[in-house]
């Protein structure tokens, strides 16, 4: 069990002055960000059918709750780990245009994610997903997304600020950019978690790039499933976050692969047999339309700007019993 204890930590705002900002902090942004990156919010499925090849596989080791139905014979469905894929598909489905997208409340279940202050097994997040063009696959389309999902979260601060000014965790101004060989280059004997530490306490909040490959030391950043985000075209976006005394990623995003990233990563990630699942095949066959896409944690925003200490402070969720005593013996009450 990781945890981290801050010395003298008290919560600004009791348990239901918390729920209050939760519930203004989701409804407000999401409406925001909505109107600020013209999409409109669509209803999304919590489960998948396995033979799909919808489902986000993570790191690749990660196992999805599954069940089957009463309905479907023996049909494994999945409960999703996110909705990377499919929300690409509903774009074709609905018959969105250039530059029009889409956003929903995802909700998942990741069992085997390890447990401490930023991570839990049930993940909350606004999945948006867009339509751009072909030629529109570039570094520059990606950072100016960056920067407009920015100044809708720093325009959120504001927001909570005149709400509840005594809470508000303040952010940086702007964001910066760098690749993981970069940081590689800059700390090569730090951990990449290290190094995301050590580049967010210097300018606040970065948008790290190209996550998934191997570096120049043979090892990888971060994992990254192959089929959806385009290795040379994705990122996270992080804060420094002073109560923990370590970077918080918010949103995950990228451009989407096309048929050629598509090909390469799966080869890469030696997943080759992946091709022959419909997604998959809708992908190498453009059947889909070119995509850029990503997810913002809506309890990790909440905790971000509230200053909390863990974020089941934001979140209803299931922790072993040491994590929720010894929380709550240092002021963590854990919802």
């Amino acid at each position: 069990m990781h945890l981290i204890l801050p010395e003298n930590y008290q919560s600004k705002l009791s348990v239901r002055e918390t729920e209050e900002a939760i519930r203004y902090i989701r409804e407000t942004f999401q409406d925001e960000f909505g109107k600020e990156m013209n999409l409109s919010r669509l209803s999304a499925p919590m489960f998948v059918e396995q033979k799909t090849g919808l489902n986000d596989n993570l790191n690749g080791v990660e196992q999805p709750v599954s069940f089957t139905m009463a309905d479907m014979g023996s049909e494994r469905i999945e409960i999703v780990h996110s909705l990377a894929k499919w929300k690409r598909v509903a774009l074709m489905r609905y018959g969105f245009g250039v530059h029009e997208g889409l956003y929903t409340n995802m909700n998942a279940v990741r069992k085997d994610e390890d447990l401490d202050n930023y991570h839990s097994a049930y993940v909350d997040q606004w999945d948006w997903e867009k339509v751009i063009t072909r030629e529109e696959r570039t570094i520059e389309t990606l950072q100016a997304t960056v920067k407009e999902i920015f100044k809708v979260i720093k325009h959120m601060e504001h927001e909570v600020w005149y709400k509840y000014p005594q809470s508000v965790y303040h952010l940086p101004d702007e964001i910066h950019f760098i690749t993981t060989q970069e940081l590689e280059d800059r700390y090569p004997d730090l951990s990449p978690a290290e190094r995301e530490s050590e580049i967010a306490k210097e300018f606040g909040a970065v948008f790290i790039m190209k996550i998934g490959g191997a570096l120049k030391s043979g090892q990888r950043h971060d994992g990254r499933a192959p089929d959806y985000d385009d290795w040379e075209l994705n990122g996270d976006i992080i804060f420094w976050y002073e109560p923990l005394e370590r970077a918080i990623e918010v949103s995950s995003m990228g451009i989407r692969v096309d048929s050629a990233a598509l090909s390469r990563q799966l080869k890469i990630a030696d997943v080759e047999d992946r091709l022959t699942l419909p997604y998959h095949q809708m992908v190498l066959n453009e059947k889909v339309p070119f995509t850029i896409g990503g997810g913002i944690g809506q309890s990790r925003l909440c905790m971000l700007l509230l200053g909390k200490a863990h974020v089941g402070e934001v979140q209803a969720s299931i922790w072993p019993d040491e994590m929720v005593n010894r929380c709550e013996e240092h002021g963590i009450h854990l919802l």
